[in-house]
């Protein structure tokens, strides 16, 4: 089977890094099934990256929803017929520190990042099992073709006092990501992570204007600049590819040396 014939889900696929990922996977021959909340961004991506040709589709899906994901695991299988690769991208963050974050934020939080994480790497890793079994694939040859990569974070590593569910996530996410690297490895399915630092999503276009708040986020990035999605998305594609087939149950972290930096940096270090 070609690399060619490989379908990739991304989940939070409409926009910001999940579309980067799958405008990147597109570009690399694979069919792409777009999962996401936002019907109408996602639509219009799948329309634009699939040109007519069936490489993309979009699938409605709220991960954190087991009838939900169970649908769009069909979907995918009506439009595709199998799976070969997934990128666990679908996340959000809700403010608030352990005085005063409300519960329910915080199980929301959980309910997208984590338990959804979960939901869809849980259905995914069983429709790629069963696909080795009955293809009866070679393990080396499954180690080039199946993978799984779940979207982390800097704040798996470091935390914000202001955004307690967010990193508890994130760090649940990374050990999720090595537990099911190990159950998967005898199948030659890999897991792995990406981990981004200041990625220029609309999170951070919202702030751009904001002169203060760049400079802190500059201040703790010696690249000296915010990444940009599509930066991750070829992270996400190395992992995806077979040039990654001996990498599993790893965090690869594209924070433009932040992890590394252990002082502020002043302006003028930064600045012209």
């Amino acid at each position: 089977m070609a690399a060619s014939d490989r379908v990739a889900i991304v989940t939070g696929g409409s926009k910001g890094i999940g579309g980067a990922c799958a405008r990147r996977f597109v570009a690399e021959g694979l069919k792409v099934v777009i999962a996401d909340i936002d019907e109408a961004s996602g639509e219009a991506l799948a329309r634009e990256l699939d040109g007519g040709k069936g490489r993309a589709v979009f699938i409605a899906c709220d991960v954190s929803d087991r009838l939900s994901v169970n649908n769009m695991m069909a979907e995918t299988r009506s439009a595709f017929g199998r799976v070969d690769v997934l990128v666990n991208n679908a996340a959000v963050i809700s403010p608030g520190d352990i005085l005063e974050l409300e519960i329910a934020e915080f199980d929301r939080v959980m309910g997208v990042n984590l338990r959804g994480a979960f939901l869809v790497a849980r259905e995914v890793s069983r429709q790629m099992v069963q696909q080795i079994e009955e293809e009866d694939v070679r393990t080396e040859d499954a180690r080039r073709r199946y993978a799984i990569i779940n979207m982390s974070s800097v704040n798996a590593q470091v935390s914000i006092g202001d955004q307690l569910a967010y990193t508890a996530s994130k760090g649940a996410l990374n050990q999720m990501t090595k537990a099911m690297a190990l159950s998967l490895a005898p199948w030659g399915v890999r897991v792995n992570a990406v981990g981004p630092g200041s990625i220029n999503t609309d999170i951070l276009k919202a702030i751009a204007d904001d002169k203060e708040t760049m400079r802190k986020i500059l201040s703790r990035t010696p690249l000296a600049r915010l990444g940009d999605p599509a930066e991750i998305a070829g992270v996400t594609w190395f992992l995806a590819s077979k040039d990654a087939s001996y990498v599993t149950g790893e965090c690869i972290y594209a924070d433009g040396g932040r992890l590394a930096l252990n002082y502020v940096m002043k302006p003028e270090d930064y600045e012209d």
